[in-house]
């Protein structure tokens, strides 16, 4: 009898400190999710003029907030009537970090704005939250409209990853754009968790969301989709099922071999075929 007892309380300890140290590691990820999502670079060691790229540093005042600014770049293209894009870049590193992507997409033909969120870069602000990098797309799209006067009907935006998920969210808001164009995009934050930290209730401990795939049927914005077959980091079939989601018109690129980064190299043709008949099938004319 006594050893039965000995044996119930050794399970009960056993089973208290796994249920403190799975509670401890719950209100760690909790509390902890802005730093497992967001990894800003406040180092600038690039800029598009070292792949020989024309373009103008602009600063961005943050509506609300006297103090603070958020910095990007405006390359304008030679043709004043070419389509603009917006582009809202990933998680991690500056625009800085995205020189190879937008720089393809100049040479394409658009105009291009590239802004960092707030915490990023150059960008005034401390590190950023879900709320915060939402408005700064919006001061970034108001930017674009207003002070470099592009026409909204041949304005796209353009999200690569978590700003895939972001332009979604300015998409809702300002169905005058002429379409989005989402590359390597999740479908929420909680999905993303679950890849890596299944054994934790996502649902229940988020509140940095980024719930692309709720939000996509409420779009009625053109949107074209791509997605590399060999993304290591967002699975291509979530952008399969946002495409399924989407209710809107809608057109999937799938680039066979491509990763997370570089659709438009590994792409190369089709990428760029595919980006090009969009935007001039959605370009609304006046």
């Amino acid at each position: 009898m006594e050893k039965r007892w000995h044996l119930i309380l050794v399970l009960l300890s056993v089973a208290t400190l796994l249920i403190a140290g799975y509670s401890g590691a719950s209100w760690y990820l909790w509390s902890k999710q802005r730093e497992f999502i967001f990894f800003p670079s406040r180092d600038v060691q690039r800029t598009p003029g070292d792949l020989q790229l024309q373009y103008e540093e602009v600063w961005l005042p943050v509506a609300g907030s006297e103090s603070i600014s958020i910095n990007g770049w405006w390359l304008r293209a030679d043709d004043a009537a070419a389509p603009a894009l917006l582009y809202l870049h990933g998680n991690d590193l500056n625009i800085a970090g995205n020189i190879e992507h937008i720089a393809p997409l100049r040479r394409m033909g658009f105009s291009v704005l590239i802004v960092d969120y707030r915490g990023y870069g150059k960008s005034g602000g401390g590190f950023p939250s879900e709320g915060q990098v939402y408005e700064d797309a919006e001061t970034a799209w108001t930017y674009l409209i207003r002070e470099l006067h592009a026409d909204p009907g041949h304005a796209f935006i353009y999200g690569h990853s978590l700003g895939g998920a972001i332009a979604i969210e300015l998409g809702l808001h300002h169905p005058e754009a002429a379409g989005l164009i989402l590359e390597s995009t999740f479908t929420s934050i909680a999905d993303m968790t679950k890849l890596t930290y299944w054994m934790f209730p996502a649902d229940w401990l988020l509140n940095q969301r980024f719930d692309a795939l709720a939000k996509i049927p409420l779009l009625r914005l053109p949107v074209l989709f791509i997605h590399g077959t060999a993304d290591a980091e967002v699975p291509y079939t979530m952008s399969e099922r946002l495409f399924a989601a989407a209710h809107g018109p809608k057109w999937l690129t799938l680039i066979p071999g491509g990763g997370h980064e570089d659709s438009a190299d590994i792409g190369g043709t089709l990428y760029a075929r595919d980006v090009l008949a969009f935007t001039r099938m959605n370009l609304r004319r006046h």
